[in-house]
């Protein structure tokens, strides 16, 4: 592709007022409004002064501008171009909103999530993006480190990523046939560890996945599933107290090691695993990866009734790091253990295949620091902890809105989905007091807009229909 040389561009201007760069905020945010992120915001967050006014709206303009791209205050700015103020009642300016953030406490940041985990349940409501939730919920916990530049923002501080910034915990729902979702998260300084506050975190997220199941009673199980920076009594008391079951990477320690060396060698069976072969006549997998799992129990250090009763699932591969020297053969193999502590009722092969897959929750980290989540845009912490909610809230409503258009961008990241279906280019026309959108011919997308567009301005739809 070059530029045309028949019809060369010889000007260019900004001055079409029926144009707008994002077309397709319109059928999300009209399933925001009917998800009911407005009316929350309204409901739960009391912001005090005049800067508080209008929660809602103020709400849905920070979301509605991350999911079209914005990662700090000033991008707000793009909530007021073109034909904007046409589509759209009270675009707030950057100002306001940054003002409004800053007015914010601890409190109000709380309130702010009672609205996240009640947006989320209406989304559920009208969306697949939690579909098989009754079956079976992975539940996975992660922290993750926003850099941040200079001494002026509050709390930050260097934890254990050796970078100055602040720590993020995030908790996601995932199931066999949705892709995760956020449910909870919390900011902290940055110099906090992983476990600070987890366990609140997770009986909350644990409370939170349980309303939205229609029918707790008759629901499969739930595991979380975290690292072994969360390998610790309480987290596993509130897990358990909140009816889930646990799959904690365990800390190498002397007990464990002891535990593992009371395997016995015949208890290893080979799983599939990079660069594994599946042998068809023997029906197993020739692999230098090995499963086996021995009775623990665990924290016994602490009083009787702390004990946690479960198992080691261990897995083993061959240490490759330091080979014997040529000349010099090895009197036995060695190897990496991967101990992992579980209360699941899992089989040794599945408990480790599905532990290993909590590592999807590094890419929710990943596409919130691509997104929303690049910077924390204010100096005040608690300013800083709402903006985080948006940015959950954000997540949650894109990748709802693209379950609504089929199992291709189902789950998707929020860059693609953002590319695919929210920034596109419309001219607004306006007839019999009525707008229409006119957007790009031969959109690539077309169908899955155009399913997302219907979807959204219908009628009420059930989660799981």
């Amino acid at each position: 592709m070059q530029v045309s040389h028949t019809r060369p561009v010889v000007s260019a201007s900004f001055d079409d007022p029926n144009l707008v760069s994002a077309g397709g905020l319109v059928p999300v945010l009209a399933l925001a409004e009917k998800s009911g992120l407005r009316s929350l915001a309204d409901q739960w967050v009391t912001v005090p002064t005049d800067k508080g006014a209008n929660a809602g709206l103020k709400i849905a303009s920070l979301v509605g501008g991350m999911v079209a791209g914005a990662d700090s205050i000033d991008d707000m700015a793009l909530l007021r171009h073109g034909g904007m103020g046409k589509l759209f009642d009270r675009g707030y300016a950057p100002s306001t909103l940054g003002s409004f953030l800053r007015s914010f406490t601890f409190g109000h940041v709380r309130q702010l999530e009672a609205v996240a985990t009640r947006f989320l349940h209406g989304l559920a409501g009208h969306t697949p993006v939690v579909k098989g939730l009754e079956d079976y919920a992975l539940v996975d916990v992660d922290d993750t480190i926003v850099e941040v530049h200079g001494y002026q923002k509050q709390g930050s501080g260097y934890g254990y990523s050796g970078v100055r910034g602040l720590n993020a915990v995030l908790a996601t729902v995932s199931t066999d046939e949705a892709a995760p979702v956020i449910v909870g998260s919390r900011l902290r300084k940055g110099s906090t560890g992983s476990p600070r506050g987890a366990a609140k975190l997770i009986t909350d997220t644990l409370g939170a996945v349980a309303r939205l199941r229609s029918c707790e009673a008759q629901a499969g199980p739930v595991l979380l599933r975290a690292d072994s920076a969360y390998c610790n009594q309480k987290v596993v008391a509130s897990a358990l107290a909140a009816g889930a079951a646990v799959s904690i990477t365990a800390r190498a320690d002397k007990r464990v090691k002891a535990a593992i060396s009371t395997i016995d060698e015949s208890a290893w069976t080979k799983i599939e695993y990079p660069n594994s072969v599946y042998d068809e006549d023997s029906g197993h997998w020739i692999s230098e990866a090995e499963v086996a799992e021995v009775p623990f129990t665990a924290f016994t250090s602490r009083k009787k009734a702390e004990h946690v009763v479960g198992r080691l699932v261990v897995r083993r591969i061959p240490e490759l790091n330091k080979p014997a020297p040529k000349d010099q053969g090895s009197l036995f193999q060695t190897h990496r253990f991967h101990p992992v502590f579980t209360t699941s009722g899992l089989n040794t092969v599945a408990a480790d295949k599905t532990h290993r897959a909590h590592a999807v929750i590094e890419q929710i980290n990943s596409d919130l620091k691509n997104s929303a989540l690049a910077h924390l845009p204010s100096g005040d912490f608690a300013a800083n902890s709402a903006w985080l909610t948006a940015a959950v809230m954000a997540f949650n409503l894109t990748r709802a809105a693209a379950t609504l258009t089929g199992k291709e961008l189902a789950k998707a990241t929020t860059p693609t989905i953002r590319q695919k279906l929210i920034n596109i280019p419309a001219r607004i026309a306006t007839s019999a007091r009525k707008i229409r959108l006119h957007l790009p011919q031969n959109w690539p997308w077309e169908t899955a807009w155009t399913t997302l567009f219907d979807a959204a301005r219908g009628p009420t739809a059930a989660a799981t229909a």
